[in-house]
């Protein structure tokens, strides 16, 4: 299956720069996948297709300031992405080494200062991905980064708001979890006041976590899509929520992923169709001919062309039915990425 034929053309005026004022008011786009039907609403409007019995399930994960800035030993510019440290444990722990990806063209053996204390030497290289080691750890690292870091949004993003507005506007309200270096962009639109009125109606919400790292917007460097290899994210659900959606999912409850972050966690733990419980890093590749053990329905943004994200929900959806569906989201103008519309795909 070729790459190139997940492309398509987009406006410059069509990727949103920042969101809607109020996080509900943006457009949805609801298609259902049998009738193979598309409508126009607002995000808002969700609850006229979500009923009672519903599990809505959403990343709690964090974003944090990722993004840091400094420069070589021969003057020139450097900019990091912390990734994940390099230590396989369930939340971040500050430690020295961290995996990063970087510009331009650093090599084993830099050293990057991002202040007259502040330093981190280039120790290994894996090709796109890095290890640094920092002189400094633990809360005086953590204290430094969050002082020093930017908020990791995409580079298409490139409006004016301050980093106090990224901060508050490029995380969802319920995140919980720091570890992230990108949002879960398909669930900035939910509003305390919208989740509660969805709960009253009697939708479930359950929360799983999995942390952004460089899977989620790895672009993909494969002419054909099978040979791509998705880089690991770590993940966990619990066991409380384990035991509470596989009863659900038995029970004939629809399972509703918010973001594909969300449906490749759900699908990586997923096994005969139970869910297992714990944490592990992921690197489920979903695309076109992938068979669904779990989800029932997808909440998700609209993504960027032949990205791993649009390939998951071409998988989900169908291609030739989202195309279709992205062809009109162009028409009537909808606002394309991190900071745009929804969709809803049942």
């Amino acid at each position: 299956m070729k790459i190139e034929s997940f492309d398509y053309k987009l406006s410059g005026n069509l990727i949103a720069q920042k969101p809607t004022v109020f996080r509900d008011r943006c457009k949805l786009m609801v298609l259902k996948k049998k009738e193979k039907e598309i409508s126009h609403f607002y995000f808002y409007q969700i609850d006229k297709f979500l009923n009672k019995g519903d599990v809505v399930v959403l990343n709690d994960t964090k974003v944090f300031p990722a993004r840091i800035f400094g420069h070589k030993e021969t003057g020139g510019k450097a900019e990091i992405l912390l990734l994940r440290p390099n230590k396989k444990t369930p939340q971040i722990e500050w430690t020295d080494k961290w995996w990063i990806i970087g510009r331009p063209n650093l090599k084993i053996g830099q050293r990057i200062f991002f202040s007259k204390s502040f330093s981190g030497e280039i120790t290994n290289d894996f090709g796109l991905e890095k290890i640094i080691e920092f002189n400094q750890k633990g809360e005086k690292l953590k204290r430094l980064i969050f002082k020093m870091g930017k908020v990791p949004t995409p580079p298409y993003i490139k409006s004016n708001l301050s980093e106090k507005e990224l901060i508050k506007y490029y995380q969802t309200i319920y995140a919980k979890n720091l570890g992230s270096v990108a949002g879960p962009t398909a669930g900035f639109h939910f509003t305390g006041k919208l989740i509660e009125k969805l709960k009253k109606k009697g939708v479930v919400f359950k929360h799983i976590t999995l942390h952004i790292g460089l899977g989620t917007f790895q672009p993909i460097n494969t002419k054909e899509i099978e040979r791509f290899k998705i880089s690991s994210e770590w993940g966990r659900i619990d066991r409380r929520t384990v035991d509470y959606l596989n009863e659900a999912k038995k029970s004939g409850s629809r399972i509703i992923s918010v973001g594909t972050t969300t449906t490749r966690t759900l699908e990586g733990f997923c096994k005969n169709g139970k869910l297992s419980w714990g944490d592990k890093y992921i690197d489920l590749f979903i695309y076109p001919g992938y068979k669904f053990k779990f989800i029932d329905g997808l909440i998700t943004n609209f993504h960027l062309p032949k990205s791993s994200t649009l390939l998951l929900t071409c998988a989900f959806g169908g291609k030739d039915f989202i195309f279709k569906a992205y062809k009109e989201a162009i028409k009537k103008k909808y606002r394309f990425y991190s900071f745009g519309d929804s969709m809803l795909i049942i």
